[in-house]
C-alpha cells in the first residue's frame, strides 16, 4: 500500500500523537467522544519530514492525498473551496508532538477570494463580516505563508480607524473593511510584486508549505534545544473547517483552561470576545472579557462548554486548554490540550489530581516537568520592602516570581544587554513569537495588550519568567525607547520592578529574598524520593552553599572544588608565595599559612552536612590562573619573598601555558609538587577528627578526589602521600576515621583503562565538563564561537556542555563502569559536572546504574524529581 500521508479527524485517535501532533490526535479524540468539533484533516508528521527530503518541496503524492481529502471534507461539510452557492472556508495550523508556543500562526478563512466574499455578503446579509473575513485572510496569509512583515498592515487599520474617527476595529463598517482589504492587496503586490492568489488550492497548498516552513524558522530552533525536542519529529498540519465568530453580536470566540494555569486553583478560568476571532484573543488585539461573561450572553452555549470541559479533563485526567468559537448561539471546539501552567500550578494540580482519585502519586511525579522548578527556587519580592513600595499600576499577573532591572525595548537589546551582565526587563507592546531569545535573557517581560493566554504570558509561563501583560495604562512609544506610566516618563535603562505574581509594577529595584520549599512542593519531593534510585548530592564550594543545598534535599557533596577556597581573604597572598617559591622548604611555609584556612572550609562543610559524605576535589586548575597581574600585587609578592620584581615576573612568565586546558594541572600538580597533596590531605583530615569528636552519632567518612588521572600510576603516586599523610594524622590523633581516595574521571584513557584505574581509586566520579571538552577536542570556553553555526547546519541538535552526549561521551562513561566494577564490587560512582542537574543526562545516569548525581545547589530538585522520573520510565533490574 501506498503511504499514508492524510488522516480524516474521524480516523485518528490520541494514541496516533506521534503521526498526527498533538493538535490533530487531540481534534480526532474529541471527535471519537462526540464533542461539536468542526471536521477536517490531518497531513501528517512524516509528511513534513518527507518535506524537507523532497528538498522543501510537497511531492506529487503527498499533493494528491491533499486534493483527495479536500474531496472528503467537501462531501462532510456539504460545501465546496470556491464555490458560488455554498462556498468551504478552512483554518490551516500547525501541531507538533510537542506543544511548541509560537512555532506558526493560525490562518483563518483560507478559501476567500473577491466572488466569493460577494457571495457569503449576500448569503449571510451580513457584508461587514464577509469583508472582515477577508482583510483578514489577506493579513494572515501575507505575513505568515508570504512572510510581510505584520506591521504595515497594522499601520494601515490605524490610519483607516483615525480617518474615521473610531477606538476599535469593530466600529469599522463593510465599506472600510472593503477598502482595507483592497489596501491589503495592493500592499502584497507591492511586497512581493504578484497578484494575492485567489485559487483556494493554490492558497492551501501555500499554507501548507508555511507550516512545514516553520519548523525550522530560528526560533523553533531554539525553543527546539531549550526542550529537547529533536528536529527529526517534524510538525503536522490541521485543516478545519471555519466556525465564525465574527458575525455579529450572537457570536464569539475564547480560550479557557479547566483550572487557573498560575495557581492551579480549580475552576474555569478564561476569556471571551463577542464578534471576533481566534487570534484577537491570543494577540491581545482587544483586551477581552472573563469567560464568565459568557454566561450572560450565550448562556445555552455557556452551559454546554462547562459539561465539555468536566469531559475534557475527566477524559485526560489533567487540566485542559481549548479554544472555542460559538456562532449565532451554537458552540465548536477547536482545539484542546494540556495546558501549559506555571510551576507553582503544576505542583498543585497534581497534588489535587491525586486527592480527587484521578491520579496516583506515581503519575503525579511523572507529570511535572523538573525543569520547571526552577521557578520555584527563585526570589521573591522582600514582604517588607514590598508593603513600603507604592505600585505605579497594575495588569494581568501571567506569570509568577519577582523581577527587577534596567528597562529594554527590544528582543535585540535584552540579549545584548544581558549578555554584559546587566538585568534588563523587557517592555513591549505585544511579544511576537520572533521575540522569544530576548525573553529568555530578561528577568521578567511586560507587555502593554494581551490577556492572560496571550502569546508572551504563554510563552513566560513555560520558561518560567516572571510576566505582567495587557497594562493598557502605559503610553507606549517603542519608537523612541521610552513610555509614560503614572504621569512619569520612562526611557531605556531605567529601573522597574515587576511581580508576575500579583500584577503590579513598581518604580525603581525592590529588593528580592530566596524561596523555600513547602506545601505542595514537598509533597510532590516525597513521593519523587519514594520511586527514585539515584542518590542526589549537591556541588558546593562553601558552607552557605552546602547548607542551601541541604535545605533543598541534597545527600552529600558530590564536588567541592578546593580551589575556590583560595580566594578569601588573604588566603591568596599566601597561595601566591606557594606559586612562586623556588625551594621545597619556601613552598611548604607558604603551605603551612593555608593549612588552618583549608581545615576550617572543611569542618564547616562537614558540619553543614551533618554526617552526609563529602567528597573534596584536591587542587585542579593550572597555577598561572592564581598568578598577580597588576604592578602592585607583583611588588607586594615581590617584598613577601624578598625577591626582586624581576625575578617574580620571570616565575610568572615561565607558568604561562600555550594549552592549559591540556596542561600542568590536575594530578599533574600533586606529582610535581607532593607538598600541595600533602598539606590538603592534612587539612581534610584533621578537619574529619575534629567533627568526629564532636559529634560521635555522625559518620564523617571524607571522600578524596584526585582529579584528572590518566594512568593507574600517576594515581597510585599521588595516592600514596595521601595515605602516608592521612594514616599518620590518624594515628596520632589516637581515633578511629574511615576516608576514601578515588578519581575523578575526566579524561577519556581514564575511561577506556577504568579496570586498572579501579585498582587503586575507591570510587569513581565523572567530570563530564572535561570529559566533553577532551572528548570532542572543543574548548568549552571557546566552543560557543562556532556552535552557532552547527545549530544552523544541524550538525548538532544542542550545547553537549549543557545536555550530555550519551552517544560518545555516555559510551565511555557506560565502559568505564562496566571495566571498573568487576574489579572493585563496592566502587561508587557519581557524576558532578553540570549535566548532573539537566533531567535529560540524569535519566541516562540512572540508565547506566550510577550510585548518585551531584549538580549546583539550587537544581538538587530539580534533579531529585528527574531521577524519580527516570526510575519510574526505566525500572532497575
Amino acid at each position: 500500500m501506498a503511504n499514508k500521508w492524510v488522516y480524516l479527524f474521524t480516523e485518528g485517535d490520541a494514541s496516533m500523537r506521534n503521526l498526527l501532533g498533538g493538535k490533530g490526535a487531540n481534534l480526532a479524540e474529541m471527535t471519537n467522544i462526540g464533542l461539536p468539533v468542526p471536521q477536517g484533516f490531518t497531513i501528517t508528521t512524516e509528511a513534513c519530514t518527507q518535506y524537507y527530503e523532497d528538498g522543501r518541496e510537497i511531492n506529487e503524492e503527498i499533493q494528491a492525498q491533499i486534493n483527495e481529502y479536500i474531496g472528503k471534507m467537501e462531501e462532510i461539510t456539504g460545501k465546496k473551496f470556491g464555490d458560488h452557492e455554498n462556498p468551504l472556508l478552512v483554518s490551516v495550523r500547525s501541531g507538533a508532538r510537542a506543544s511548541m508556543p509560537g512555532m506558526m500562526d493560525t490562518i483563518l478563512n483560507l478559501g476567500l477570494n473577491e466572488e466569493v466574499v460577494n457571495v457569503i455578503a449576500e448569503k449571510s446579509g451580513n457584508a461587514r463580516w464577509a469583508w472582515d473575513c477577508y482583510r483578514r485572510f489577506i493579513q494572515m496569509y501575507s505575513d505568515v505563508v508570504m512572510e510581510v512583515g505584520k506591521k504595515y498592515f497594522e499601520t494601515l487599520i490605524d490610519e483607516m480607524k483615525e480617518k474615521k474617527g473610531v477606538k476599535l476595529d469593530v466600529e469599522l463598517d463593510a465599506d472600510d473593511l472593503k477598502e482595507l482589504a483592497n489596501q491589503f492587496k495592493a500592499e502584497y503586490k507591492d511586497k512581493i510584486g504578484a497578484d494575492f492568489p485567489d485559487d483556494p488550492k493554490e492558497q492551501l497548498m501555500g499554507a501548507i508549505k508555511a507550516v512545514f516552513r516553520s519548523w525550522d524558522n530560528p526560533r523553533a530552533n531554539v525553543y527546539r534545544r531549550d526542550n529537547d525536542i529533536p528536529y527529526s519529529w517534524g510538525t503536522a498540519v490541521n485543516v478545519q473547517s471555519m466556525a465564525f465568530g465574527n458575525m455579529g453580536d450572537d457570536c464569539g470566540t475564547g480560550v479557557a483552561f479547566t483550572r487557573d494555569p498560575a495557581t492551579g486553583e480549580k475552576g474555569l478560568f478564561g476569556e471571551f470576545l463577542t464578534n471576533a476571532q481566534g487570534e484577537d484573543v491570543v494577540a491581545g488585539v482587544r483586551t477581552p472579557m472573563h469567560i464568565n461573561e459568557m454566561a450572560d450572553k450565550f448562556p445555552e452555549a455557556f452551559k454546554q462548554f462547562n459539561e465539555v470541559c468536566k469531559t475534557l479533563e475527566n477524559h485526560y485526567r489533567d487540566m485542559q486548554d481549548m479554544e472555542f468559537t460559538v456562532e449565532h448561539g451554537k458552540l465548536y471546539m477547536l482545539q484542546t490540550r494540556n495546558g501549559k501552567r506555571t510551576a507553582q500550578a503544576a505542583l498543585k494540580i497534581a497534588c489535587d489530581l491525586v486527592d480527587e482519585g484521578m491520579r496516583t502519586p506515581e503519575e503525579a511525579v511523572a507529570m511535572i516537568d523538573p525543569r520547571n522548578l526552577d521557578t520555584l527556587l527563585h526570589p521573591q519580592f522582600d514582604a517588607e520592602a514590598l508593603k513600603k513600595a507604592e505600585p505605579l499600576a497594575k495588569a494581568l499577573a501571567a506569570s509568577p516570581g519577582a523581577a527587577c532591572g534596567k528597562i529594554v525595548f527590544t528582543a535585540e537589546d535584552a540579549k545584548e544587554w544581558a549578555a554584559r551582565g546587566e538585568k534588563v526587563v523587557l517592555v513591549r507592546l505585544e511579544t511576537s513569537p520572533e521575540d522569544i531569545e530576548g525573553m529568555k535573557a530578561a528577568q521578567g517581560i511586560l507587555t502593554v495588550r494581551g490577556g492572560m493566554t496571550s502569546h508572551a504570558a504563554v510563552v513566560a509561563r513555560g520558561m518560567g519568567t516572571c510576566c505582567v501583560s495587557g497594562c493598557s495604562d502605559i503610553a507606549m512609544d517603542e519608537e523612541n525607547k521610552k513610555f509614560v506610566l503614572a504621569g512619569k516618563e520612562f526611557h531605556e535603562g531605567d529601573a522597574l520592578s515587576i511581580d508576575g505574581s500579583t500584577g503590579k509594577i513598581y518604580d525603581g529595584i525592590i529588593p528580592t529574598v530566596d524561596a523555600t520549599i513547602a506545601g505542595e512542593f514537598g509533597r510532590i519531593m516525597g513521593w519523587a524520593d519514594q520511586y527514585r534510585r539515584l542518590k542526589v548530592r549537591t556541588n558546593a564550594d562553601t558552607p552557605a552553599d552546602a547548607r542551601k543545598a541541604r535545605e533543598l534535599g541534597a545527600e552529600g557533596i558530590g564536588l567541592c572544588r578546593t580551589e575556590h577556597m583560595f580566594f578569601e581573604g588573604n588566603r591568596i597572598d599566601a597561595f601566591r608565595e606557594m606559586i612562586c617559591s623556588e625551594t621545597i622548604e619556601e613552598r611548604e611555609a607558604a603551605l603551612e599559612k593555608i593549612l588552618p584556612e583549608q581545615q576550617g572550609d572543611f569542618e564547616k562543610l562537614y558540619e553543614a552536612l551533618e554526617g552526609n559524605p563529602v567528597c573534596i576535589r584536591f587542587l585542579d586548575p593550572p597555577l598561572h590562573e592564581f598568578v598577580p597581574t597588576t604592578e602592585e600585587d607583583i611588588k607586594k609578592l615581590a617584598d613577601a619573598q624578598g625577591k626582586s620584581v624581576e625575578t617574580i615576573k620571570n616565575i610568572i612568565a615561565s607558568l604561562h601555558e600555550f594549552n592549559p586546558m591540556m596542561g600542568h594541572r590536575g594530578c599533574r600538580l600533586a606529582v610535581t609538587y607532593p607538598e600541595i597533596a600533602k598539606m590538603q590531605t592534612k587539612a581534610v583530615i584533621r578537619a574529619a577528627i575534629n567533627v568526629q569528636k564532636a559529634h560521635p552519632d555522625w559518620t564523617v567518612e571524607p571522600e578524596i578526589m584526585i582529579p584528572l588521572v590518566g594512568d593507574i600510576k600517576e594515581l597510585k603516586y599521588v595516592k600514596n602521600f595521601v595515605v602516608e599523610t592521612a594514616d599518620a594524622e590518624i594515628a596520632a590523633a589516637g581515633i578511629e576515621l574511615k576516608y576514601q581516595v578515588g578519581t575523578m574521571i575526566e579524561i577519556p584513557r581514564a575511561a577506556l583503562t577504568a579496570d586498572d584505574i579501579a585498582k587503586e581509586a575507591e570510587f569513581f566520579c565523572f567530570g563530564t565538563n572535561d570529559l566533553t571538552q577532551m572528548t570532542y577536542g572543543f574548548s568549552r570556553d571557546d566552543a560557543g564561537k562556532f556552535l552557532n553555526a552547527y545549530y544552523d547546519a544541524k550538525i548538532f541538535e544542542n550545547d553537549p556542555f549543557a545536555k550530555l552526549d550519551q552517544v560518545g561521551v555516555g559510551k565511555l562513561m557506560k565502559m568505564a563502569i562496566e571495566l571498573g566494577k568487576p574489579v572493585r564490587p563496592e566502587l561508587h560512582v557519581g557524576i558532578c559536572g553540570e549535566h548532573g542537574g539537566d533531567p535529560s543526562s540524569v535519566e541516562f545516569c540512572h540508565k547506566i546504574g550510577l550510585d548518585y548525581v551531584s549538580c549546583s545547589p539550587f537544581r538538587v530538585p530539580i534533579a531529585r524529581l528527574a531521577a524519580a522520573q527516570a526510575a519510574i520510565k526505566n525500572p532497575r533490574k
